[in-house]
């Protein structure tokens, strides 16, 4: 069975290959930040899929985290002008994976 925001924050990973090796040429911590950002919203993803309960919301909240970490990265990047504004799939990704971890990590009403 394949978990879908799993699935996505791969394919972001695959879709910032690009605009990261650029980003790292202009500014190397940066780009290892939003690089580790991006790695730590899949493995966190996946590792909350295995975990029960309150364990596996904490895992998805990390995850939600660093996609938003992430974002900020990517905003900051284009600020400065070491990224141009034309990464709309990227974007577009980022934007679903932000909104299946919020889905995933807020909290349930009884």
């Amino acid at each position: 069975m394949t978990f879908d925001a799993e699935r996505v924050s791969m394919d972001l990973i695959t879709a910032l290959r690009g605009p990261l090796e650029m980003l790292e040429r202009r500014n190397r911590a940066l780009g290892d930040q939003a690089r580790r950002a991006a790695t730590s919203v899949a493995l966190n993803l996946s590792e909350g899929r295995r975990r029960s309960g309150r364990d596996r919301t904490h895992f998805w909240r990390i995850a939600a985290g660093s996609a938003a970490e992430l974002r900020t990265a990517l905003a900051v990047a284009r600020a400065w002008g070491w990224l141009g504004d034309d990464d709309r799939p990227v974007d577009e990704l980022l934007d679903r994976v932000l909104a299946m971890t919020w889905r995933l990590a807020r909290p349930r009403r009884a």
